[in-house]
């Protein structure tokens, strides 16, 4: 995909994670220019080396440097059309049985860094760019034993919402991605707790490229013809849906 100054450049931050990767893969079908950023330093370095692509290192608790990833992209693309912030974690648990400590990770991974790397964009993202993050369908219907979970996806969400019309001036789209349960196998990685049986998740590679597309789509105007894809986002999720990718 093309905009009228050449190939969209679009950094992805959370590119070693599943969603990410499958993100950049996708932008790179479309003709995008992505720079990557990820905590993975093995996964990042393959990734770099397979697409050609700048990448560098993202430590959620380093909320400085989250904050200079769309500098750091600017300098290495020439310019910033977009942002996605993939970054995130899953938890689970009875709210008094979640330590202070886990639910304090929650939060920093799942809602202050990709507010940091966003907020940090905010100076350096073209005049009718992007900035994006993914929630989740939990934010729509949160179940019980996600508590703290839900509250870092739900903050996050908040936070866009305001952000959205801080941009509005700019024409910056800012995009809340409440993708379905995808799967992944994101739910079994949680870093606390385990996660309620959950039906089969979404294909993933149909929600990031159905993502993409929408991405995309606000950058050439009008929007992209469509492809086959289920909802990206879950307004009315099942009790029995997962909450997240």
């Amino acid at each position: 995909m093309t905009t009228p100054d050449g190939a969209a450049r679009i950094l992805v931050a959370g590119a070693t994670g599943e969603v990410g990767r499958l993100a950049v893969l996708d932008l790179l079908r479309h003709g995008a220019r992505p720079a990557l950023a990820g905590r993975d330093g093995r996964t990042l370095a393959e990734l770099a080396g397979r697409t050609g692509c700048p990448a560098r290192l993202l430590d959620a608790y380093d909320l400085d440097a989250c904050a200079g990833a769309g500098r750091w992209a600017l300098t290495e693309l020439g310019r910033l059309d977009g942002v996605l912030v993939t970054v995130g974690v899953a938890g689970f648990g009875a709210a008094d049985q979640v330590s202070d400590a886990a639910a304090e990770h929650l939060m920093t991974v799942n809602a202050l860094c990709p507010m940091a790397v966003l907020r940090g964009s905010v100076p350096v993202v073209r005049d009718g760019g992007f900035l994006a993050a993914v929630t989740g369908a939990i934010v729509n219907a949160p179940l019980t034993g996600t508590a703290d979970y839900a509250a870092s996806k739900s903050a996050l969400a908040c936070w866009l919402g305001v952000l959205k019309r801080e941009v509005r001036r700019r024409r910056i789209a800012v995009v809340d991605a409440r993708l379905p349960h995808l799967d992944t196998g994101f739910a079994s990685r949680a870093v606390v707790g385990s996660p309620p049986p959950l039906r089969p998740g979404a294909d993933p590679t149909t929600e990031v490229g159905a993502l993409v597309r929408e991405l995309l789509g606000h950058l050439a105007g009008p929007a992209l013809p469509e492809a086959p894809a289920p909802r990206r986002r879950a307004d009315a999720p099942s009790p029995s849906a997962p909450p997240d990718r």
